[in-house]
């Protein structure tokens, strides 16, 4: 069911979409309302991770931000895509495979905050001009250093059309002790996009959640 991001509801009393929790500045997915379809478009969607990581200092019970000042943790953005074509791969930082916008796979990483001290995140762009080229995307975030597992940072993913409102997905399922979590698909049918909710955590790296769910490549050890 595709929302119309143009029209406000009919009234305060109207009912949810069974689709996803609406609001006239925000598309929230969640377990109960898990995805929503996009109306063509084109221009780029910018896809940002956040968080507020949280860590105990020695001999201090302070708790420090990560919107406030540097907190040495890094997680990193990136995605598996297969386009419609069969090319199949990975947008991340490790292995520098940063991807491109204007050409295959139309999928563009800006850069890598390894110091967890950029305020605005990590950000990933999709040419939404070739949204007919795209099967699927797999929206991931990995820990690469600074804690041990999702749990200690409230992490959120929000996909920002060219032309809508912004669609949040928050990290908030129990992690338990992982270091991989997926987090969105974005699906592709005739050039009309859809984005479901995973929030999916994943006992090991890149080839485990390849593995999870059936993309079926091969993974060398990569460094960034």
């Amino acid at each position: 069911m595709a929302i119309d991001y143009t029209k406000r509801p009919s009234s305060p009393s109207s009912p949810a979409s069974q689709t996803a929790a609406a609001s006239l500045t925000k598309v929230t997915l969640t377990k109960a309302s898990p995805s929503v379809s996009l109306k063509k478009q084109t221009g780029r969607m910018r896809v940002n991770l956040n968080w507020d990581a949280r860590t105990l200092p020695p001999a201090t019970t302070s708790i420090f931000k990560r919107r406030n000042e540097p907190s040495g943790i890094d997680l990193d953005l990136g995605c598996l895509y297969e386009l419609t074509n069969g090319r199949k791969g990975a947008v991340q930082a490790l292995g520098n495979m940063f991807g491109s916008f204007d050409s295959e796979p139309f999928i563009l990483l800006s850069g890598d905050d390894r110091s967890g001290a950029d305020v605005g995140g990590e950000d990933m762009y999709i040419n939404l001009a070739h949204a007919q080229d795209i099967r699927r995307i797999l929206v991931f975030a990995n820990i690469y250093t600074g804690v041990a597992s999702f749990d200690q940072a409230n992490g959120v993913v929000t996909l920002e059309p060219a032309d809508g409102a912004p669609i949040e997905v928050r990290l908030d399922e129990q992690a338990g002790g992982s270091r991989m979590c997926a987090i969105a698909m974005i699906e592709g049918n005739g050039g009309q996009l859809s984005v479901r909710r995973e929030v999916r955590y994943i006992q090991g790296a890149q080839d485990a959640l390849d593995k999870a769910y059936g993309w079926g490549m091969n993974w060398s050890r990569g460094r960034k």
